[in-house]
C-alpha cells in the first residue's frame, strides 16, 4: 500500500467529517430562504460556524466561508488594500474617526520574501493593476521574517502587512505577534495566511490583534473547496464577489451548508500533537543520508514538517525516485511549463540555484503511522543514491554539450 508523507498538499478526511458532510447533503433548503426547510438548513449552517470559530478562538460573525485558502486570502488581502486605499467617506474626511483628511494614501503593501503563490500573486496583480507598491521584507537562513527590516518599512502610507503564520515549504512558525504590535503603532492592519499551521499550533484570533486570517478545510481533515477568512469586527474589507451579501456584505453567494458542517466536524475534532513522530523523521533522515540538511527552523516549525536539502541531488528525481518506491512526498520547487525551478522560499533563505533544487519536504497527517515513516526512510538512501548518480550524469552531458 502507498506510503502517502505529502500532508500539507492535502490530507484525506477525516471519517467523522465525511460522514457528518454526506448526511448534510440529504439536506433541502437555502439557508437564505425563509422557510422552515431554509431555516433549518440555516441552523445547521450557523452551527457549523461556531464549530469553525471555536478553532480559531474567534467570534462566529467573524468567520466568512470561502471557496477555499486562496479565495481566502486574496479576499482577504484585496479586499483589505482596497478598503486603506480607498477609505469610507466618512474615513477619509475625519468627520467620524477624527482621522486626518490630508492623510497619506496608502498604497504600500509589505510582504515577506518566500509566501505562499496565492498570496505573491495576489498583491504582484494589485502592483499591476491597483497601483500598489510592494515592498518585500527579507527571511533570515531559517525562513523567519526580519523583524527589524520590517519596522524600518513600517509608516503612514502603509495600507497592510500580508504574512504566513508558519512558513508552509519549510515550517517554520512566524513571530506574528511581534508584527501585529508593530504595525499597531501606524494603524496599519495585519493579514496572516493560516493554512499551513491551522491544525497544527493554536490560533486565538480574539487575541491576535490581527485584521484577518486566512484558513482552509481540506488541510485539517475536512472536504476540498471550503475554506474561512476570519474578519475581525474591526476590520473593513471590500469584497471581491458582489450580489446578496449574505456574509457581513464582505461574500455573497447561497452558502454551501455541507461543506460546512464537514469543516466544522474536522475543526472540531481533537489530534495527538505529531511532533514525536515528525522528530522521527528527521532523525532518520540525519541517520540515513548524514550530509543532508534540515531546512527551517528547528525548533520553531509546525508539528508535522520536516524540510531537508540533499547536496547533489535533484528533488524532482528523489520525488519520482521515492513515489516509484511507494512513498509520496514533495519537493521545494515548483514547476511552470515543465521546467523546474529551484524554492523563491530557499532562495530567500540565502541558498543558492543548485542547494534549492535538492529540496523534498515531508509532511505528516492524522493517517500517518511509523510504519509509514520506516517505509519512506528505508527508500530514502538509495533514493539519494539514484539521484545523485542521475545528476552527475546530467552534468557530464552538459559539460559536453
Amino acid at each position: 500500500m502507498p506510503v502517502y508523507l505529502d500532508h500539507a498538499a492535502t490530507t484525506p478526511m477525516l471519517p467523522e467529517a465525511k460522514a457528518a458532510y454526506v448526511e448534510a447533503l440529504d439536506v433541502v433548503g437555502n439557508p437564505s430562504s425563509i422557510h422552515s426547510q431554509g431555516q433549518n438548513a440555516r441552523r445547521m449552517l450557523e452551527e457549523a460556524r461556531e464549530g469553525v470559530a471555536a478553532s480559531l478562538g474567534a467570534d462566529p460573525i467573524e468567520v466568512v466561508f470561502t471557496s477555499g485558502g486562496t479565495e481566502a486570502v486574496n479576499l482577504g488581502i484585496k479586499g483589505l488594500y482596497w478598503a486603506r486605499r480607498n477609505p469610507a467617506p466618512e474615513r477619509s474626511t475625519g468627520q467620524a474617526t477624527g482621522v486626518d483628511a490630508a492623510a497619506p494614501t496608502r498604497a504600500r503593501i509589505l510582504v515577506p520574501r518566500g509566501e505562499h503563490h496565492a498570496t505573491v500573486d495576489t498583491v504582484e496583480w494589485l502592483e499591476k493593476y491597483e497601483g500598489a507598491v510592494i515592498e518585500w521584507i527579507p527571511l533570515d537562513a531559517d525562513g523567519r521574517i526580519s523583524v527589524d527590516a520590517l519596522a524600518a518599512a513600517l509608516g503612514p502610507d502603509v495600507a497592510l502587512v500580508t504574512m504566513l503564520l508558519a512558513n508552509n515549504e519549510v515550517g517554520t512558525v512566524q513571530p506574528v505577534a511581534e508584527v501585529v504590535a508593530l504595525a499597531a503603532r501606524f494603524d496599519v492592519p495585519v493579514h496572516v495566511d493560516a493554512v499551513s499551521a491551522y491544525g497544527h499550533i493554536p490560533i486565538d484570533f480574539a487575541s491576535s490583534g490581527l485584521a484577518a486570517l486566512s484558513v482552509s478545510a481540506h488541510k485539517i481533515g475536512g472536504p476540498l473547496g471550503i475554506g474561512a477568512l476570519v474578519v475581525a469586527r474591526t476590520a473593513s474589507v471590500v469584497p471581491l464577489i458582489h450580489g446578496g451579501g449574505q456574509q457581513r456584505q464582505v461574500r455573497s453567494g447561497t452558502q454551501d451548508a455541507p461543506a460546512a458542517i464537514g469543516f466544522a466536524v474536522a475543526a472540531r475534532a481533537a489530534h495527538a500533537s505529531l511532533a514525536p513522530l515528525r522528530d522521527r523523521v528527521i532523525a532518520g533522515v540525519r541517520a540515513a543520508v548524514p550530509e543532508a540538511v534540515l531546512r527551517g527552523d528547528p525548533v520553531d516549525r509546525i508539528d508535522n514538517n520536516a524540510h531537508f536539502t540533499f547536496p547533489g541531488c535533484e528533488g524532482d528525481s528523489l520525488l519520482f525516485l521515492l513515489d516509484v518506491a511507494g512513498v509520496s512526498v514533495s519537493t521545494g520547487s515548483a514547476c511552470q511549463a515543465g521546467i523546474p525551478e529551484a524554492s523563491h522560499v530557499l532562495l530567500a533563505m540565502g541558498l543558492d540555484e543548485d542547494e534549492a533544487r535538492g529540496a523534498i519536504r515531508v509532511t505528516l497527517g492524522h493517517t500517518s503511522t511509523d510504519y509509514d515513516v520506516d517505509v519512506f526512510l528505508a527508500a530514502l538512501p538509495g533514493a539519494v543514491d539514484r539521484a545523485r548518480r542521475a545528476g552527475y550524469s546530467d552534468r557530464n552531458v552538459h559539460a559536453t554539450a
